[in-house]
């Protein structure tokens, strides 16, 4: 098996992996370079797809201030937002968004150079920034990929899976063994630094606005690893995600185009969402899901309507041509039709339990992103906080690694041997497992029993079929392809996913009990570890915060 050593390796290249190799490469001394590595191209990620934009509580914007984004961002996550989180990445909101400006970052500007602001659901005034109109995530990644590819200090692999990381019987991660899907081979890297920067898990749900790799893969690693995860229960779904028939990978419709005016309508044009909340289109996001949902299963239909024929034509060609090019060609001109929008699957508040520098529960372990859980988003996230939290998490790793000794391993442990050993020369046997057949199985079972609403009976049931699932699948450690090493990952992390969700008995946020309407008045994090199941806990033992 083929070896190598970095000062620091970054699993993931979306934003937030992007960045904290720009900025570590930037402010810490690396002996041995950084690698960063992605299982697809290098900017392939959940990232890309992020329309709306990213908060940006600004000095230039008057109407705005941190403590409003930090009241927005805590009644959004439904109790379970730490405000001293909350308070530090709302604070370096204004110093990171200058920060990706120098790597080249463009955001919308109006006509007199100003940066655009816009709205959405549960802000309290004008704070997005967005870029490309409607494609703010894909225009930062690309700059950040740029910058990238431009620094010899920075290895990329791609088409590379992390498949296991290599932590000792001290609990310190010393590196990660990946696969190389193209060619069929492992390597084992070490490094005293691991970041998981891997996204989110959609893909585990039939209707999902997240690409195809979208799998989960950093918490089945972090969790394997002993690492706590923490609120795995809170699954996002988007309330507005095109709904065409046939297509189970939807299109998200941006928020901010309720943000602009657009209207939730039936058929008919008739509006409902008065009958669930004061801010009607501008509630938090887990209440606008939870309304389309209930009008479809009342009304018995396979959609509601985005109405946003109110809005100046040329404006929505302007602020959204990504989402007017979509729709017509399915079809749809959105300045005069109704659009076809349903729920789906489209963030993860849960995850590797970190602190602000994205430190784990094991030593040179980091997470950020997505995969982290740092107790910013609670039970709900605030739109457009993720992007926020990428950048800040990334910058913050950055700033605590300038102060750490980064030295490779001079030897391999004997516990870290047994682990290589059970990914050796010899060969899987090729059993003929239909592995695209059994991804659908398991998505089917998370949309109908661990989705929008949920209860001891589905949850249960849930649990049943995955476990009858995870007996037609014979892998454990090593596995004979890319796909294979997916879908371990995914059975991994639904499982955990229904485990919390049947634990917590209340509704908070995103997680709804059909059984346990009521939300508890004391706001309680759920914790797991591979080792001790699943604990309920205020605090779990974890390195202090920023």
């Amino acid at each position: 098996m083929k070896y190598s050593k970095y000062s620091t390796v970054i699993i993931g290249s979306g934003i937030a992996g992007l960045y904290a190799a720009l900025k570590i490469e930037q402010q810490v001394k690396l002996a041995d370079g950084i690698l960063l590595i992605t299982k697809s191209k290098l900017g392939e990620s959940n990232s890309r797809y992020a329309q709306g934009g990213m908060v940006g509580v600004m000095k230039e914007n008057k109407s705005d201030s941190t403590a409003s984004h930090i009241s927005d961002t805590i009644k959004a996550g439904a109790g379970l937002s730490e405000f001293n989180t909350v308070k530090y990445i709302s604070e370096h909101s204004d110093a990171v968004i200058k920060d990706l400006l120098k790597f080249g970052v463009e955001f919308d500007r109006d006509e007199n150079n100003e940066l655009c602001f816009t709205k959405e659901a549960a802000h309290s005034v004008r704070r997005i920034l967005h870029s490309g109109g409607d494609a703010t995530g894909k225009m930062i990644e690309q700059a950040l990929c740029k910058k990238v590819s431009e620094n010899s200090n920075i290895d990329v692999y791609e088409q590379t899976d992390a498949v296991e990381l290599i932590v000792n019987s001290d609990s310190e991660c010393k590196g990660v063994l990946v696969f190389n899907d193209d060619i069929g081979e492992y390597e084992t890297i070490y490094s005293p630094a691991v970041i998981l920067a891997t996204g989110g898990l959609g893909q585990l749900y039939k209707y999902t606005t997240n690409p195809a790799g979208a799998t989960g893969d950093g918490l089945a690693l972090a969790y394997n690893a002993g690492a706590v995860m923490q609120d795995m229960e809170f699954v996002q779904f988007h309330p507005t995600a095109l709904a065409i028939d046939g297509e189970e990978n939807r299109f998200l419709i941006s928020e901010a185009v309720r943000g602009e005016g657009a209207k939730l309508c039936d058929a008919d044009g008739v509006e409902f969402m008065h009958k669930y909340d004061e801010k009607r289109e501008l509630a938090p996001r887990d209440v606008v899901t939870r309304a389309n949902f209930n009008e479809m299963m009342e009304n018995n239909v396979d959609n509601v309507y985005l109405n946003a024929t109110c809005i100046d034509e040329k404006k929505l060609a302007k602020r959204f041509p990504n989402i007017s090019k979509k729709c017509l060609e399915n079809g749809i001109d959105i300045a005069h039709d109704f659009i076809p929008v349903a729920p789906a699957a489209h963030y993860f508040m849960g995850g590797v339990k970190t602190n602000l520098r994205g430190e784990t529960s094991i030593k040179g372990l980091f997470a950020i992103g997505e995969v982290a859980s740092t107790g910013l988003h609670g039970g709900n996230r605030l739109a457009s906080n993720s992007l926020l939290e990428c950048v800040v998490c990334a910058y913050s790793a950055a700033e605590y690694l300038k102060s750490v000794e980064l030295k490779t391993p001079k030897q391999i442990d004997e516990d870290i041997k047994l682990i290589l050993d059970r990914y050796s020369d010899e060969d899987v046997v090729l059993d003929e497992l239909d592995i695209p057949a059994m991804k659908k199985k398991l998505q089917d079972i998370m949309w109908d029993y661990v989705g929008i609403l949920r209860s001891s009976e589905s949850l249960i049931t849930a649990l049943a079929k995955l476990e009858e699932l995870k007996q037609e699948f014979p892998r454990t450690d090593k596995c004979a392809s890319r796909d294979e090493y997916e879908f371990k990952n995914m059975l991994t992390v639904a499982i955990l996913i229904a485990h919390s969700a049947l634990q917590r008995k209340e509704s908070r946020g995103a997680h709804y009990r059909l059984d346990y309407l009521e939300t508890h008045e004391e706001c309680i994090h759920s914790c797991l570890t591979k080792k001790d199941g699943i604990t309920n806990s205020i605090n779990c033992s974890m390195p202090d915060k920023v």
